[in-house]
């Protein structure tokens, strides 16, 4: 049986229904209309954020979360900014406990180390993704499709003057800079990606499984891990990971004919550790359903040049409409289609815009938000 404490993980996560047309809840915590969630604008340690999120899966298989104030269980420990963006796949389970344990074991580690590392990071993704697989066992006999539900993981810390971006998966964060000899503004992405469709990434592939010529397969026009999945580094995926989860019961269409001495996914992120500087203005961190239709320099333009308050919504939007243009139909013919349909037209978005305002001053109450909307009662504010 499976207690509470891992049940909440795996229920089914917030499902927007026609009946949240009208917006709902305190904006402290976002508000929820229709397919969309939302939080215009808020505060964070070092500056203001916008956050949005709209559905286009049957469940909405994305979340992530906001935490400001302290970075470990520890008084007068470290102090910052924690952005996290879980873009789900086959389910919302993996995405749904990232959600609610990764920052629970950056605390951890922080406070084990007394400062935040990458070190710290790279193991409390270890450890979330070492809790996920012990509850896929847990479930194998009677649900073993947990065993093919995983999530990229974006993940940025800014703590003393320091931004850490981790990433497994193709989630993407892309930093908004002015330069200060001839003030144009630049977009630098921060973030490695990890996609077949990428060839740095084969050849990791190929470097890694030398014995396997069939590690990367082009599949109707589209590079996939054994034929499978397109991204090579995530949570969860167990199928992938462990050789005990790659039988029946799981499902025909993730099983390998052959059994796997190693991985075949990583869970390990790729890490980089950079100081902001005055000319840094904003981060833009989003789920690959944005990257689909914005370019970096088309987000950063559209932040730059339009009001802070509800530019995460505005950026969705911009990319909904984009869809539209690209299936050759109006953006006010996409809003009506449902979740679920919708899935043909886009995928879940999910974007987190962080003012960066006050780099060594840190003003600002705690404040913990997760996307979806969270019950006031259990944020930590």
């Amino acid at each position: 049986m499976v207690t509470a404490t891992w049940r909440k993980f795996v229920s089914p996560c917030w499902k927007p229904s026609p009946d949240n047309q009208n917006n709902r809840g305190d904006d402290l915590y976002g508000r929820v209309d229709g397919l969309w969630w939302y939080k215009d604008l808020g505060q964070h340690s070092h500056g203001e954020f916008s956050m949005a999120v709209i559905q286009a899966n049957n469940v909405l298989e994305d979340h992530s979360q906001l935490e400001s104030g302290p970075m470990s269980s520890i008084e007068y420990g470290p102090q910052g900014t924690f952005v996290g963006i879980y873009d789900g796949h086959g389910g919302p389970e993996a995405s749904r406990f990232i959600n609610g344990r990764l920052f629970e074991n950056i605390k951890k580690f922080t406070s084990d180390d007394q400062e935040m590392s990458s070190d710290v990071i790279k193991n409390a993704y270890l450890a979330t993704e070492d809790e996920f697989l012990l509850l896929v066992k847990k479930q194998w006999e009677m649900r073993p499709q947990f065993a093919s539900v995983g999530s990229c993981c974006l993940v940025g810390v800014i703590c003393n003057g320091l931004l850490y971006i981790a990433n497994a998966g193709d989630s993407r964060v892309v930093l908004g800079r002015v330069e200060r000899a001839d003030k144009e503004l630049k977009a630098v992405q921060l973030s490695d990606e990890h996609n077949a469709s990428l060839a740095s990434v084969r050849d990791e592939l190929h470097l890694l499984h030398p014995d396997d010529p069939q590690i990367v397969v082009l599949k109707h026009k589209v590079w996939r891990v054994k034929g499978i999945i397109q991204i090579s580094r995530s949570i969860g995926d167990a199928y992938l990971k462990k050789t005990e989860f790659n039988r029946v019961p799981l499902l025909p269409k993730f099983r390998l004919p052959e059994p796997f001495q190693k991985p075949i996914l990583l869970a390990e992120p790729s890490i980089h550790v950079q100081k902001l500087n005055p000319e840094d203005q904003f981060l833009i961190f989003a789920s690959d359903g944005l990257w689909e239709h914005l370019s970096n320099q088309e987000a950063v333009e559209l932040v730059h040049t339009s009001p802070r308050n509800g530019i995460a919504k505005r950026l969705v939007k911009a990319a909904l409409q984009e869809a539209a243009k690209k299936r050759e139909m109006r953006y006010s013919d996409l809003k009506k289609i449902d979740r679920g349909v919708r899935r043909h037209f886009h995928d879940d978005i999910t974007v987190i815009v962080l003012f960066l305002d006050a780099l060594l001053i840190n003003h600002s109450p705690n404040f913990s938000i997760k996307a979806g909307g969270l019950n006031p009662a259990d944020a930590n504010s």
